[in-house]
């Protein structure tokens, strides 16, 4: 039986480019300078939905972990809250690297960037400038902007659209943002509408209101959606990298994410018979937490 770890979670923080961001902090008893994996989120998201399961199992398999929120969201500094500002998450991805790079007790040699749905985008086009990591992954990742943005009814993208010129005028103009439903129903005005994805975030926040009540997000976001395609850094990245597919994706289409993949020269490819919010929760989610791990086992975790 695989020995599993005792571990201790503190809250830190660090600064990207003059802005705080906290994060957990994750160690595992008894294991000398054990690899570090930095986990975020992915769109309107912050680390109480379900990030902390993830960083659990690692920590209790002998890695050390750093969960971080975005600037303005969650417990991190920013104003104001809930803005989407994709240059600043990406800036937030280099501090988080480099903060873990400077934590005592931990292989600095071996940091892992982990990333989920518009978190993976980032963490692609991470892993393709920084060569200071050795390994990462990727689950439903984010790779292209046009296949993600038009992945709704043309009515709902117009009415996207619409929604993020009027909150761009209104950031040119000094006033507060105009803000939509980050997830919502079927039919609703909201970024992502897939059947059963309300539901499937409220089982992630465990139905707790203090965290139902953050979705939203600056409706400017949906007018740069369409030109993020961290995927096109596919080719650059030279370290291995697990991709995991949701093969019912209809937040990041599968047969974009599946090719962007097989691009990646160490790429691992595994794909899963569920949804874009169904990787976080049972019946998947221990199968899929299981697979991070024995690749972590593989690629970085043979000198613990």
């Amino acid at each position: 039986m695989t020995r599993q770890f005792e571990y201790v979670r503190s809250d830190v923080t660090f600064e990207s480019r003059g802005t705080r961001c906290a994060a957990w902090l994750y160690r595992p008893s008894d294991v000398t300078n054990p690899p570090i994996i930095v986990l975020a989120h992915g769109f309107a998201a912050f680390r109480e939905l379900r990030l902390d399961a993830y960083a659990a199992r690692f920590a209790a398999a002998g890695y050390a972990a750093l969960v971080f929120d975005y600037r303005h969201w969650g417990a991190s500094a920013g104003l104001p809250r809930r803005i989407l500002d994709i240059g600043k998450q990406q800036a937030d991805w280099e501090a988080a690297i480099e903060f873990a790079h400077c934590i005592d007790g931990v292989d600095t040699t071996r940091v892992v960037a982990w990333g989920s749905s518009f978190g993976g985008g980032h963490v692609l086009r991470l892993a393709a400038r920084d060569r200071r990591l050795a390994a990462a992954i990727v689950q439903v990742p984010h790779v292209s902007g046009p296949a993600s943005a038009f992945a709704q009814s043309p009515r709902a993208v117009a009415r996207l659209i619409a929604a993020g010129v009027y909150d761009q005028i209104r950031a040119w103009t000094g006033r507060s943002p105009y803000r939509l439903a980050a997830v919502g129903r079927p039919g609703d005005n909201a970024m992502m509408t897939s059947p059963g994805a309300y539901e499937l975030v409220e089982r992630m926040g465990d139905m707790r209101e203090e965290l139902l009540a953050e979705n939203d997000v600056a409706a400017r976001v949906a007018v740069r959606v369409p030109f993020y395609s961290p995927g096109r850094h596919a080719t650059a990245i030279d370290v291995p990298v697990l991709v995991q597919l949701a093969a019912h994706d209809d937040v990041t289409p599968i047969d974009v994410a599946r090719s962007v993949a097989r691009r990646i020269p160490k790429g691992e490819v595994r794909t899963y018979e569920c949804g874009h919010f169904e990787p976080y929760l049972d019946p998947f989610f221990d199968t899929i937490v299981a697979d991070q791990i024995h690749f972590l086992d593989r690629h970085v975790g043979d000198a613990r």
